[in-house]
């Protein structure tokens, strides 16, 4: 059998054997609509309130305060617009956005679509790493702003914001804080409440559960606009018949990565020996924090190669990578993160991001740090670009 090693988990993850099991019954006996009030629809229904009072357990939520969509994208979508829909219609004046220039397009592209309806947007730069200042949040806050919109950790770069100083921070000033956790929920220890954040994002599918599940915290006492206009699924907020076996399933895989945080020093460890190991090729650079970074990522550039090709050549030797963010991989322009970290042109098109989990295993990476070099000195005896 050929050797295959996934390490692209920032783009998706397997569904687990444990996250199947609790999915399976509702996909036989268990198909109720939950608004219906027969027997079958009060099972359907006290299924998706048990998943609820487990996802909000694992964030340190109410049960109230969460709300299932069908991605993080959605859940973004429905907190920045929630939010400002709602601001501005109890007052014209509050028209004005925060977010960072690092965000994960689901972010970005809202807030452009606002910007088109009459809203403003600043966009925070970062430092080197990845980072954003509470200065510079504190200094972009005016009377006009509603929420600042400030990612947990980002998906490239893995670099992880100083989330609790930023929410207190945009408090000071009066006004919301959304973090887009999608990549941090299940990865690391969350607490809502600790942290004082009033909308908060998650995404099943980075966490072993299927695709077209995710769910969206808000704060009790936080009221926004809905997205989805209908029936009155999931409170009144957010109309739909409810996916009771993906929530059931978004409700396992997050219990599953909570008691598993402990196992995450292990995948730390595999993800720095990737790191120290990919550094000692001449002309590569680290992007994103060394200290301050997801126990899983790593994302490395290399000079004179195209990004594109070494993934090529990783996946003939049965490497699973990527360059930067899953939604944009087939566009052929250099990442938006890369370039607002500092990176020029050519660097940021040769990178490379490696995203290890609990599956992988220190033979998995013995193998890449036997392939990568490998395929990197290939590359470069083709450039014309080459010093080498």
């Amino acid at each position: 059998m050929e050797r295959f090693v996934y390490a692209d988990n920032a783009a998706t993850t397997p569904v687990s054997e444990s996250v199947r099991r609790a999915m399976l019954p509702f996909f036989e006996d268990g198909w109720g609509n939950p608004s219906s009030l027969h027997r079958k629809g009060r099972e359907a229904k006290a299924a998706i309130d048990n998943a609820r009072s487990r996802v909000a357990a694992a964030i340190g939520a109410e049960a109230r305060e969460v709300y299932f969509t069908s991605c993080g994208s959605e859940a973004d979508n429905w907190a920045i617009k929630g939010a400002a829909y709602a601001a501005r219609r109890k007052n014209p004046e509050k028209n004005h956005i925060i977010t960072t220039v690092i965000e994960h397009p689901a972010v970005l592209e809202t807030c452009r679509a606002l910007e088109k309806d009459g809203f403003t947007v600043t966009y925070l730069p970062v430092n080197s790493d990845g980072l954003v200042s509470v200065d510079v949040l504190k200094d972009a806050i005016t009377p006009a702003t509603v929420i600042a919109a400030i990612m947990f950790a980002n998906n490239e770069i893995g670099t992880i914001q100083p989330i609790k100083a930023l929410a207190d921070t945009a408090h000071e000033k009066g006004i919301l804080f959304f973090t887009d956790a999608v990549q941090a929920v299940g990865a690391i220890d969350i607490n809502v409440k600790d942290l004082g954040v009033d909308m908060l994002s998650m995404s099943g599918h980075k966490m072993h559960a299927p695709k077209g599940i995710g769910a969206l915290y808000i704060r009790r006492g936080v009221v926004i606009d809905r997205l989805i206009n209908g029936g009155g699924q999931e409170r009144g907020q957010r109309a739909g018949t409810e996916n009771v076996a993906y929530a059931v399933a978004l409700a396992q895989a997050i219990e599953d990565a909570v008691a598993s945080l402990d196992d995450m020093k292990r995948v730390q460890a595999m993800r720095d020996r990737l790191i120290d190991g990919l550094s000692a090729i001449p002309r590569s650079y680290v992007n994103g924090s060394r200290e301050s970074r997801l126990p899983g990522n790593v994302n490395i550039a290399f000079e004179f190669i195209e990004g594109e090709s070494l993934l090529l050549l990783l996946d003939m030797a049965g490497i699973a990578a990527s360059t930067g963010s899953a939604c944009s991989s087939a566009s052929l322009e250099p990442s938006h993160v890369l370039l607002s970290i500092g990176l020029p042109v050519e660097k940021a098109h040769g990178s490379l991001r490696l995203t290890v989990s609990h599956d992988n295993t220190d033979e998995d990476i013995d193998y890449i740090l036997e392939q990568v070099p490998k395929a990197v000195a290939r590359l470069r005896e083709m450039s014309p670009l080459t010093e080498f």
